[in-house]
C-alpha cells in the first residue's frame, strides 16, 4: 500500500485524538461549563461548531483509507507499517499551531501569548496519551484491513479451482467428442 493511503486511516485517528485533549484540557481547567463556554468564547473557539462535520470528513477519509488497504491486500500488496514518532509529534505539533492559529484569527493579530494561557500545558502533555490511543487504532484498523484483504483476495483451492479449467477446455474443443475436445474425466466426488 502506498504510503499515502496509509496516512489516510492514520491522520483522522490523530485529528480526533487531538481535539479529544483539546477538550478535555479546557474542562480540566474550566470545570464551570458557562465559565468555559466563555473563555472559548474569549479564545477564538466559535469555529467549534463545525467540529462533528470536521470530524465526519475525518472519518470518511478514514473509511476510504481502510478500503484502499483492504483492496491493496487482496490484490496482494503489503500495507506499509506506521511510525509511532510521527504519532509522538504530530499531535503536539498540531495542538500548538491550533492555539497560536485560534487565537490570531481571533485578535487580528499574531497570537504568541497562546502558549501563555492556562490550558496550553495541560492541552500539550494531554496530546501524547490520545496520540498513543490514535496510534493504537489506527494500527488496529489497519490490522483489520489486512486479514479483511486477505480473505477477500484468499484463492479457493482443491476442486473449486480446477473447476473453471476443466470447463474452459470442454468450451474451447471443436464440439461433441471432435478433435480437440477435452477428454472424460472422472466425476468430481471420486477426484476430491
Amino acid at each position: 500500500m502506498r504510503r499515502r493511503l496509509t496516512w489516510l486511516v492514520a491522520l483522522p485517528a490523530m485529528l480526533a485524538g487531538t481535539e479529544a485533549a483539546h477538550a478535555l484540557a479546557y474542562r480540566l481547567v474550566f470545570p464551570d461549563a458557562a465559565v468555559r463556554l466563555h473563555v472559548l468564547a474569549l479564545t477564538g473557539h466559535g469555529y467549534l461548531g463545525w467540529l462533528p462535520v470536521v470530524l465526519g470528513v475525518g472519518g470518511a477519509v478514514g473509511l476510504i483509507g481502510f478500503a484502499f488497504a483492504v483492496r491493496d491486500v487482496a490484490c496482494g500488496r503489503h500495507v506499509r507499517e506506521l511510525t509511532p514518532a510521527a504519532f509522538a509529534l504530530l499531535p503536539p505539533l498540531a495542538f500548538a499551531l491550533q492555539e497560536v492559529l485560534e487565537l490570531s484569527l481571533h485578535t487580528g493579530t499574531f497570537g504568541w501569548h497562546a502558549f501563555a494561557e492556562p490550558t496550553f500545558l495541560p492541552g500539550l502533555a494531554l496530546q501524547l496519551p490520545f496520540a498513543l490511543l490514535a496510534y493504537v487504532a489506527a494500527r488496529l484498523l489497519l490490522r483489520a484491513a489486512v486479514r479483511l484483504g486477505r480473505l477477500l483476495g484468499a484463492r479457493p483451492v482443491g476442486a473449486f479451482a480446477s473447476r473453471p479449467a476443466m470447463f474452459g477446455n470442454h468450451v474451447a474443443g471443436h464440439g461433441r467428442g471432435g478433435q480437440g475436445s477435452a477428454p472424460r474425466a472422472p466425476p468430481l466426488a471420486v477426484v476430491s
